[in-house]
């Protein structure tokens, strides 16, 4: 295991949290230009997650770097694209509302965010117990239904954008397609919400003993 150098995959993670104020930036930006590149760069990054994994996995570039960086550029994507989703759902107008939701709800980012600092806290208190917290299969479904989420959000907003400036949301084919993206997005969102909620409590049920809880 390379434990020191700056490998392929760390260099991947840093450009991930490098493109993430540009990201934010961008979903706060108005226009449906702006949208689509908030949409290619947030999919972008999504995949860079993956990749980055992947190599490093094939390769045995797992360094001590990357096992920091990794979980830290998550976050800041969760944060990066979350925070300025809700400040835009909140502007007046329905064209910002989250489909089924409205202006979306301050409890969710509550929700997501708790989550995601308690369980933090409680892999930094495993590993002073010499117990590693791996990514279990809850918690990769919860990233994965945000992404998902998140993903189909900000593609929502600049086809939204796009259909009113060209009047093409009177149209047939528009409202279909407005039924199946919105709904995606409303569903997405409630799955995501169930398994953040679900995770955490599975993470911790899991490893119970190291808070001296025996069945």
């Amino acid at each position: 295991m390379a434990s020191r150098r700056l490998t392929l995959p760390n260099v991947i993670t840093l450009c991930r949290i490098a493109a993430c104020p540009v990201l934010f930036w961008l979903v706060l930006r108005p226009g449906a230009a702006a949208g689509f590149w908030a949409f290619a760069l947030f999919i972008v990054a999504a995949l860079s997650d993956l990749w980055d994994g992947y190599l490093a996995r094939k390769h045995g570039w797992i360094t001590d770097v990357g096992k920091l960086l990794d979980p830290l550029a998550d976050k800041l994507l969760l944060v990066a694209t979350l925070v300025p989703i809700y400040l835009v759902s909140n502007l007046p107008g329905e064209l910002n509302d989250v489909p089924w939701w409205g202006p979306l709800p301050l409890w969710v980012l509550v929700v997501i965010f708790v989550r995601e600092l308690a369980i933090t806290v409680f892999r930094a208190y495993a590993a002073r117990r010499g117990v590693v917290v791996a990514a279990g299969r809850s918690g990769k479904l919860k990233s994965l239904a945000q992404s998902l989420f998140v993903g189909g959000l900000l593609l929502w907003y600049p086809l939204l954008d796009t259909a009113v400036a060209r009047s093409w949301d009177a149209a047939r084919a528009w409202e279909l397609w407005s039924v199946f993206h919105g709904g995606w997005v409303g569903i997405m969102l409630s799955v995501a919400l169930v398994l953040t909620i679900y995770s955490m409590f599975d993470y911790l049920w899991s490893y119970r003993t190291l808070m001296g809880v025996r069945d």
